[in-house]
Formats: C-alpha cells, structure tokens, sequence
C-alpha cells in the first residue's frame, strides 16, 4: 500500500483539510497523519476524512504535538529520558497518539524510543563529516567509528531497559485499540535502538503480535554510509518484523528525505522485502518540489505497478 506523510506540507496549512486536499491532488489517497501537527488542524483532518477524502494508513508518534511544544519535535520527551517526568508525558502522549490512530482506523502507530546521553556533534556528526571528507577508508575513520560503537554500547543498557518497559505498557493498549506498535529505525546510532538491540527488541516480544518494525529507508542508508550496516543485510534479518517503512531517497553522503529517484537508494534492490500490501510511505522534506514528487510518483507508477 503506496502512502504519503503530511511531514511534507504540515508545516504550510492552518488548516487540517487543505493539507489534506494538496496532499489529494499530488496523487495520494493514503496518508499517514505525522508528528508535528498542531491540535488546531484536527476539525480540519476530521472533516477530511468522513468526508471520505482520504484513508489513513497509520499515525507518527506524537499526533498531535505535545500543545507546550512550539515545534516539530517527535523526541521533545523520551522513553529513556532520566527525567521521570518526561518519561510519563513521552507514555501520556504516546496513548493519546493510539486513542486518535484508532479513532483514523490507522494499521500502526510509528514509534521512536528515544536515545542514549552522548553529544552528536562528537560522534555521528563527526564521523559524517569524515565520510564526506575522505571515504570510509579515511585515516583515522575505522579507529574512531569502532570507539564510538564501543562508548553506545557501554552505556546502553540502562536506556534499552527504559525502553523496553515503556513498550510493554504501551503494548496493552495497543491491543485494546487494534493497532499495531512499529519500532522505526533511526538515523544517528546515539538513539535508541541499534540494530543489534532492534533485533533484542523484537525478540524479547516475538510473541506479542502488536509490536513490529519500521523501515525507514533513509535513516538506514545513512548508517550503512558511514559503515556501520549493509542495508541489505539488515533488511534480510529484520524483514521477518516488517510492518512496513518511511520511504525516501538520500544524497551522499547524509542528506535524507529527498524525492524518490533523486538520490543514491536502489529500490528494486531494496523493495523485494517487503510483502505485497505492506505499507510504503513516502515521507519527504518540506523542502521536496510538488512537480518533482509528481514526477517520481508516475516513474513509480511505471517501475512498480504492483506497489501503487
């Protein structure tokens, strides 16, 4: 199932319905309702969708923002945060997230789980700089990506634990309201979780069948740039845990959420992991042009047909 994130043009709308009716216009009948979005464009997205506008794939926690937050902020409270208070308004929000996913008919709700206390601009911005500098075969570049793996894993535990529990209390809702639980990857590798506590993660609910995996495409790519994964062979391990993915296109070397077919992915590559009807969302950079998204949705159109 081909879908659309309104990350690309909330930003643009006062009102809920008109976001909804570009978004229309592009081509898209599916959307996926994101983080960021002010309560004041709800009546509008409400009247969207009983006027039969459009039908939701799925939800990005937090939906709507936090109303304290005065920006786009999805990790603005996290699950592993050492402020309790945080941790509790990250659980508080995060079920108002699934009460209104359910009230869409959302399949899943889109989840990040928060982070680990290290300074980015000391790891993962620094290793990009050094990739896009000098390559991954750069002097010095192994060395300081193998101590910053070293540093994460380190400290991890006590963030994955946090992590774990809120997912657990938030499982039982889940299941109350019918809609499934989808752990995303992410981009820097100081949140929460790697790859190899991905795995933990959903081995440790393998018998719950309301927590699952995101793909994002981009933040994936980004990681296997600076070497820390294949993306194959990440997709290849976690596919079995496929509820479906972000997808977007990356420029070399960390420039994500670009247009489809604008940058370096290979998606007949990458897509065959993903069983037919597994939600696809194309979620795009406020910045990506409307006639270059209607571009790439027709040579989409073209080279999976299957997949539209």
């Amino acid at each position: 199932m081909l879908s659309f994130s309104t990350c690309w043009n909330n930003s643009r709308h006062h009102d809920g319905e008109a976001m909804i009716d570009e978004i229309v216009a592009l081509g898209f009948s599916n959307i996926e309702l994101s983080h960021g979005m002010t309560i004041a464009k709800l009546p509008g997205i409400r009247k969207a969708y009983a006027a039969g506008k459009f039908t939701c794939s799925g939800v990005h926690n937090y939906f709507p923002s936090p109303v304290e937050v005065m920006i786009d902020a999805p990790d603005a409270y996290e699950f592993t945060s050492h402020r309790p208070f945080d941790r509790q308004r990250a659980l508080e929000m995060t079920l108002k997230t699934l009460e209104l996913a359910a009230e869409f008919k959302a399949q899943y709700l889109v989840l990040h789980m928060g982070s680990v206390p290290m300074d980015t601009k000391k790891w993962t911005k620094r290793l990009t700089a050094m990739v896009s500098e000098q390559g991954r075969n750069g002097a010095g570049y192994a060395e300081e990506k193998i101590a910053f793996v070293k540093k994460r894993e380190k400290i991890a535990p006590l963030y994955y634990q946090r992590a774990i529990e809120a997912l657990g209390q938030i499982a039982e809702k889940a299941a109350e309201y019918g809609v499934k639980l989808a752990v995303e990857s992410r981009s820097r590798f100081e949140d929460m979780p790697t790859e190899r506590e991905m795995v933990r993660l959903q081995d440790h609910f393998a018998d719950n069948p309301w927590v699952g995996y995101w793909h994002d495409f981009g933040h994936v790519q980004l990681k296997h740039n600076l070497g820390l994964l294949d993306h194959v062979e990440w997709l290849r391990r976690i596919s079995p845990h496929l509820i479906g993915g972000h997808l977007h296109d990356v420029q070399w070397p960390a420039r994500d959420h670009r247009t489809p077919f604008m940058g370096t992915l290979d998606y007949i590559e990458l897509l065959p992991f993903f069983p037919q009807g597994c939600p696809i969302i194309w979620e795009l950079s406020p910045t990506q042009k409307t006639e270059d998204i209607r571009d790439a949705l027709a040579v989409w159109k073209h080279k999976f047909p299957e997949r539209s």
